[in-house]
């Protein structure tokens, strides 16, 4: 993924020089997959002494999804969209960060997505003291609820084929609409990586797997790309939205191809 943008990383650095001064100023890093999301704000941590979490890190556990997936849909039992986040954990996690004490060590949870589980808590990662801000990387983070009209109309093979009357992707709109507005009020200021397109998504995800399989994106393994091709489906739908606009965000970042900020707005 190579480094963060260092006009990123210091934009952030501003936001958080102006957020409050009785906690952690609260930042969102939101985009696509394969955006550099989590490079950012794992960057802007760093240099700025505040802790990163990323979404991914609190998802659901694997038991609490097959429930999901059978009380609601069964595609819910697959991680990533908008309910199957544990926002209840991550809720107490910025918590404990804002209040916790130069001594006090937080444990941040991890998973495991290769085995589709949480990590068991001795393999969390610790952070200690009370950081100066807390930057959460996420990808469907502020978007904004659908119009009806749009969710009638399946846009890709797995709605049509798996999700025909809708039943999922209305369930997962509530969830936009609730629980994850409701959560986003917590939040100081959001920076929204723009992608040019959904178009370069899948490229961007197959270069994440090509870095971890430690490959050349060109030698990545067809059935990987073919894996891909259907998982960015459930992300598809919410990411157009916000494409096109069905996002709240403080700063945009347009990016190019290369995710190299074109423009970045305010």
């Amino acid at each position: 993924m190579g480094r963060a943008n260092p006009v990123l990383v210091d934009r952030i650095g501003r936001l958080i020089e102006a957020g409050p001064k009785d906690r952690p100023a609260l930042i969102a890093v939101v985009g696509a997959q394969g955006s550099g999301k989590t490079t950012l704000a794992r960057a802007a941590a760093e240099r700025f002494g505040g802790a990163q979490i990323s979404i991914d890190d609190v998802y659901l556990t694997r038991s609490e999804r097959e429930a999901l997936a059978r009380d609601v849909h069964p595609l819910l039992v697959h991680r990533g969209p908008p309910g199957t986040h544990d926002l209840g954990l991550l809720n107490r996690l910025i918590d404990d960060l804002s209040t916790a004490g130069p001594d006090d060590e937080t444990l941040i949870p991890d998973f495991d997505k290769r085995g589709d589980d949480r990590w068991p808590v001795e393999r969390w990662r610790r952070f200690r003291g009370r950081p100066s801000a807390i930057l959460i990387d996420a990808w469907c983070l502020a978007a904004t609820p659908e119009a009806e009209r749009a969710l009638t109309v399946p846009i890709n093979a797995l709605e049509r084929d798996q999700d025909g009357d809708g039943q999922w992707r209305r369930w997962i709109d509530e969830q936009v609409a609730g629980p994850y507005t409701d959560f986003m009020q917590r939040f100081d200021a959001v920076v929204f990586l723009q992608a040019p397109g959904f178009d370069v998504v899948l490229d961007w995800r197959c270069q994440q797997e090509a870095d971890l399989l430690g490959v050349d994106p060109a030698d990545l393994p067809a059935h990987e790309r073919d894996r891909l091709t259907t998982f960015i489906q459930y992300f598809e739908r919410i990411t157009r939205h916000m494409l096109a606009g069905g996002i709240e965000t403080d700063v945009t970042a347009q990016l190019d191809r290369n995710r190299l900020p074109v423009t970045i707005t305010p």
